[in-house]
């Protein structure tokens, strides 16, 4: 039985299709583009703060609407995603991420929400292009100045990126999903305790909001996360790993 009685929070994630009339009261919603018509934006928007469209920098789905656009600049594939990592420094690969773009936010988005910005870092699959994708964020925000971005992950990279984003996305902190069995489970404290003084210690730094993007699956666990992060000050959403719906937790 599914229970919905649960806190709103201030952002709202979902990729799947959903009624824009159903999402109400967030000050940020982040969406899947490829899913939504212009009056659907005009409705998000109406009801919610800012409304931000979806897109990799490092990835790109199988079933995106732009797949068959960037499948040649490609270098391998996520098989948690059914994606393929993007090469940034392939000829053409920035040209066609930015008309990608172009058409997104030509639909009235407030901005978009960056993801995967951890494959550009030290131990992650496009470590060798980080300077690609730096420059392409540069590019981004020197083209669309008053545009909100997003990043998700990537924490390393912010000494250079955090001029160039309005807040950063952290998933899994309170939370460890393992894609290998599919279970949904708390992080073990100490672990949780020295990622959420990192994320603290970031937040003063460099004057960012810090949004935490956890994972569950019943409301024993969702309780059990809210105890924990509550107390932070940090935005956050809670939901399913594949962020396909309104979030509903099984008793």
């Amino acid at each position: 039985m599914a229970n919905n009685n649960v806190v709103q929070s201030d952002i709202f994630f979902c990729y799947g299709k959903l009624n824009p009339l159903d999402v109400k009261g967030y000050s940020y919603v982040v969406i899947e583009s490829k899913n939504y018509t212009i009056p659907d934006v005009k409705k998000f928007k109406k009801l919610n703060g800012k409304v931000l469209a979806y897109i990799s920098l490092g990835e790109v789905n199988s079933q995106a609407k732009h797949y068959n656009s960037l499948k040649n600049n490609t270098i391998g594939k996520n098989e948690n995603w059914d994606s393929y990592y993007l090469d940034l420094k392939a000829s053409g690969t920035s040209q066609i991420l930015f008309t990608i773009i172009d058409q997104i936010l030509a639909d009235g988005y407030d901005g978009l929400f960056l993801d995967n910005i951890d494959n550009f870092c030290s131990f992650g699959f496009q470590k060798d292009q980080k300077e690609e994708v730096l420059q392409f964020m540069a590019d981004l925000d020197a083209r669309y100045p008053n545009h909100t971005f997003i990043q998700n992950a990537g924490l390393e990279l912010l000494e250079k990126t955090f001029r160039l984003v309005d807040a950063i996305v952290v998933e899994s902190v309170a939370t460890d999903f393992t894609f290998d069995d599919n279970v949904y489970k708390l992080r073990s404290q100490a672990e949780y305790d020295k990622y959420i003084r990192q994320l603290q210690q970031i937040r003063r730094k460099y004057k960012l909001p810090v949004i935490l993007v956890e994972y569950a699956d019943t409301r024993a666990l969702y309780d059990q996360i809210i105890r924990r992060i509550d107390r932070t000050g940090f935005l956050y959403f809670i939901g399913s790993i594949d962020l396909q719906g309104i979030p509903k937790f099984s008793e």
